[in-house]
């Protein structure tokens, strides 16, 4: 369903989901390295299933671990899309020969205050930087974009990958997507605002827990027990 308004604004919104959290890395950096998430969380997938809209153009990266994120979601009655786009160019920031290094140590080697692996225009050693990273990712928004202008658009990706997306949305400003902290499954939504006079982003939301705030919901209306239930009867 498009969004497109009187005025003649299109508004393409964006619904980044990062994948679910990796247990088997052994504590090493794992960057493009193929390697399954941990999916077992039901209570998570189903607070993030509540937030996404129903109806969505769906892409992930082309990792596993972003399928797997995917299907957990679709595993809570979400509808399951007729098709999901593998889009190589919102996998992870290739690392080169850091991936597999324990990333403890790596981080205590480099500059402090870096606040990622290193500058974003130096290239990991056999792999990209953060700006390769960035214009890929720039370019495959801007190509969705163009083929599914008013619609909404559901990509499950990767921290890199999402800071990158949250960096054009700041105007082209990669540094600044790298001051967010994206957290695993979490929901990030970016919409793009087109008409022949304006091409603006908006940032409605950024790195939202929704299963954080169903716990909270329950803990302050837990259900009623029986000896609750007893006493209202009385």
């Amino acid at each position: 369903m498009s969004n497109a308004g009187k005025s003649g604004v299109i508004t393409t919104r964006w619904w980044w989901v990062r994948h679910a959290p990796v247990r088997s890395d052994g504590g090493n950096i794992y960057g493009q390295t193929d390697i399954a998430c941990d999916t077992g969380d039901r209570y998570v997938f189903e607070a993030v299933a509540k937030v996404l809209p129903r109806s969505a153009v769906w892409v992930a990266s082309s990792l596993m671990r972003t399928h797997q994120t995917a299907q957990a979601i679709w595993d809570t009655g979400f509808p399951k899309p007729a098709t999901m786009a593998k889009e190589v160019a919102f996998a992870e920031q290739n690392l080169g020969r850091w991936q597999g290094m324990n990333r403890a140590a790596f981080h205590a080697s480099r500059p402090a205050g870096s606040g990622w692996f290193a500058d974003i225009a130096e290239p990991a050693p056999g792999g990209e930087s953060f700006m390769d990273l960035y214009n890929r990712v720039c370019g495959a928004i801007a190509r969705i974009n163009a083929e599914h202008a008013g619609q909404d658009v559901i990509a499950v990706g990767h921290g890199g990958t999402i800071k990158a997306a949250i960096g054009l949305a700041l105007g082209g400003q990669p540094e600044k997507g790298l001051a967010f902290d994206i957290d695993n499954c979490s929901v990030t939504r970016l919409d793009h605002i087109a008409s022949p006079a304006v091409n603006v982003w908006r940032l409605p939301m950024v790195n939202q827990q929704p299963w954080m705030a169903e716990a909270a919901h329950e803990a302050m209306h837990p259900p009623a027990g029986p000896e609750v239930a007893t006493s209202k009867l009385a």
